[in-house]
C-alpha cells in the first residue's frame, strides 16, 4: 500500500475525520475478489465480510459497484449475510451491478433493474460470427442479462485475441446501438449511458455524503473515479485506490493509493476503521 503523495497522505487523513458522513464504493473483482479465469469462481476473499461489517459502524454506507448483474455479486461474496449486519447497526449496504443498471440495498433487499437495451439480442445471435472470422471461435460468451461480456482470459494467447477483437466486436456492437466496455481481458457491450459514475452520483445524492472512497481496478472504474475527483472539486473529503495490475494502468496516474491487491484493498480498510474508530473515541 503507497501513498503518491504527502496531498494523498492529507486527503486520506480528511476522509478520517469526515468518515461518519462518508461512503466507501469498492469494485468487485479484483478488488474484492481475486481475478481469477473463471469469474463464476470468483468468491469474495475470506476476511472481506467481517472487514465491511467493521467498516460499516465507521462510516454513512458501503457499496459493491460492479460490472457483475447485481445476483451474482451478492452470491459470490455472500452479501446477503453482510448485508444483515451492517443494517442491524443501522447502516446501509448498497450492490449496484452491470455498472449501474442494476441496484440492490440492505433496506429494500430486491433488486431494481431495467428492460436489456433494444439491439443487444441481434448482436449476441450474430456474435459467435465475429469470433470466428477473428480466430477466437473459443472465447467465452458471458450473457448478463443487461450485457454481454466476450471472455478472452481462457485462449492460449488471451492478450492477442483480445486485440484481434477489440475492433470486430466494437463495430458490431455500434451497428446495433450499443457501447463496449474493454476490461482485463474481457470486452462488455451494454446499453450506452449508465456507468459506474452514475452510481457515484446516485450514492452521493441517496445519502447526502460528504466524504468518498472509491477502489476499483480497471477501466469500467474510470467513471467513478472521475465522479467522486468531481465532487472533491467541489467540496467532498475524497480518496481514490487503485489496485495496480500489468494488465491495467489506467487508474494509477488518477490515484491518491496504490494497492497491489485484495489482501491490501482490505488492510486500507482496516487502518481507516481503525482510525476513524480512534479519533471518535
Amino acid at each position: 500500500m503507497e501513498f503518491v503523495s504527502a496531498a494523498a497522505e492529507s486527503r486520506y487523513a480528511a476522509l478520517v475525520r469526515a468518515a461518519p458522513e462518508s461512503v466507501v464504493g469498492l469494485d468487485f473483482d479484483g478488488t474484492l475478489s481475486p481475478i481469477v479465469d473463471d469469474p463464476t469462481q470468483a468468491h469474495i476473499h475470506p476476511d472481506a465480510a467481517k472487514v465491511l461489517v467493521a467498516l460499516a459502524a465507521q462510516v454513512r454506507a458501503v457499496a459493491v459497484v460492479t460490472g457483475r448483474p447485481a445476483r451474482q455479486a451478492l452470491d459470490l461474496g455472500g452479501l446477503e449475510e453482510v448485508a444483515d449486519a451492517v443494517h442491524a447497526s443501522g447502516k446501509d449496504l448498497f450492490v449496484f451491478g452491470q455498472y449501474g443498471n442494476e441496484r440492490w440495498s440492505s433496506a429494500e433487499r430486491r433488486i431494481v433493474s431495467p428492460r436489456p437495451p433494444a439491439g443487444l439480442a441481434t448482436f449476441e445471435r450474430e456474435l459467435p460470427r465475429v469470433l470466428r472470422e477473428a480466430d477466437a471461435a473459443e472465447a467465452w460468451i458471458e450473457d448478463k442479462g443487461l450485457a454481454v461480456a466476450v471472455h478472452t482470459r481462457r485462449l492460449p494467447d488471451a492478450e492477442a485475441a483480445f486485440v484481434r477483437l477489440e475492433g470486430p466486436v466494437g463495430e458490431l456492437a455500434r451497428a446495433h446501438g450499443l457501447v463496449v466496455e474493454p476490461g482485463r481481458n474481457v470486452l462488455e457491450v451494454r446499453s450506452p449511458g449508465m456507468h459506474k459514475g452514475q452510481a457515484v452520483h446516485s450514492l452521493v445524492e441517496t445519502t447526502g455524503a460528504t466524504g468518498f472512497l472509491y477502489a476499483g481496478d480497471d477501466l469500467g472504474d474510470v467513471e467513478a473515479f472521475e465522479a467522486v475527483a468531481a465532487h472533491g472539486r467541489g467540496g467532498l473529503s475524497t480518496l481514490l485506490v487503485a489496485v495496480a495490475s500489468e494488465e491495467q494502468q489506467a487508474l494509477v496516474e488518477r490515484a491518491d493509493v496504490l494497492v497491489e491487491g485484495p489482501d491490501d484493498v482490505l488492510d486500507l480498510l482496516r487502518m481507516l476503521t481503525a482510525d476513524a474508530e480512534a479519533l471518535r473515541a
